[in-house]
């Protein structure tokens, strides 16, 4: 068996969490139009009879204005160098802009095997596919180019035929039934953040953090308390909405996906917490027993 591991990266919104979902088979890692969703480091793993690949999905690489953004770039730069492939994302909608040069630019100085991953190609024409190719082979020798549409799971089997002719380990690193690294808890947590980003569109940033307080197991059904963090009194209206309305959709949807996980009911209850001080945050995450790198 080889085996390998593989870094998604690219600029806020090319489709690098789609795209490792679609290649899992399973929700992984929580999609959204708001930038910088993916705030954590999240590998998925993908097992077939002759081999295993680690796939690790990092923030988007973009120019930071505040802390937080230093600290996803930080660690989308550290999957660069700690790899032994990478797909270079980008939307082939898009034009190719600063940030692209400036994510090409990085790759550049890791100087490992990269093949160029032109996302969304559902949008373009066959014509405009090569010209997309033509435009960015030059920027940089790619060990290899290939467009796909992680949505329409156009050309994504080949991808993985691609990305196999450069993993060379001879180990299996994980058990064949492991899909990825990240605990139950923090999957929990992030499906409910991702219906948060979805529902309240641009009204409520990224930061926002929820905690799973507590799971208990049972036969028939698994009961779940989850913590919304924000730093705002008005993020704190936002997210509950006019006599709970919002807070009730953010429930509903998290159960389908919760559902789907736990492949039985789940009973999803949801408060929300206005945290003003990090100290504070730091200290109630302790309280928990959590790490507060956790939930950045």
């Amino acid at each position: 068996m080889k085996s390998g591991f593989v870094s998604i990266v690219g600029r806020p919104n090319v489709g690098k969490s789609t795209l490792l979902n679609n290649i899992i088979g399973r929700k992984v890692a929580i999609t959204s139009s708001t930038p910088q969703t993916t705030r954590n480091i999240i590998q998925g793993i993908y097992n077939d009879n002759d081999s295993q690949i680690i796939f690790v999905d990092t923030p988007g690489i973009h120019k930071p204005k505040y802390k937080l953004g230093k600290y996803l770039n930080k660690q989308s730069y550290m999957m660069i160098d700690d790899v032994d492939i990478i797909l270079f994302v980008i939307d082939a909608s898009a034009k190719l802009g600063p940030g692209d040069k400036f994510v090409l630019e990085k790759i550049k100085s890791a100087k490992k095997n990269t093949i160029l991953v032109i996302n969304k190609i559902d949008k373009l024409t066959n014509d405009e596919i090569l010209l997309k190719i033509d435009e960015y082979k030059d920027l940089y020798e790619f060990s290899d180019i290939v467009p796909i549409s992680s949505l329409k799971d156009r050309n994504v089997e080949e991808l993985i035929k691609v990305i196999k002719k450069y993993i060379k380990d001879d180990i299996q690193y994980y058990s064949k039934d492991e899909v990825t690294n990240v605990s139950t808890k923090f999957m929990v947590s992030e499906y409910v953040r991702e219906k948060i980003l979805n529902l309240t569109n641009d009204e409520v940033p990224h930061s926002v953090t929820c905690v799973v307080e507590n799971i208990e197991y049972k036969k028939n059904v698994v009961n779940i308390l989850v913590c919304i963090i924000v730093d705002r009194e008005n993020l704190k209206k936002i997210i509950i909405g006019k006599n709970g309305s919002m807070l009730k959709k953010i429930g509903i949807q998290s159960r389908y996906d919760l559902e789907r996980l736990f492949g039985k009911k789940v009973f999803l209850e949801t408060y929300v917490k206005c945290i003003k001080n990090w100290r504070d945050k730091e200290k109630y995450l302790n309280d928990l027993g959590f790490n507060d790198e956790d939930y950045q």
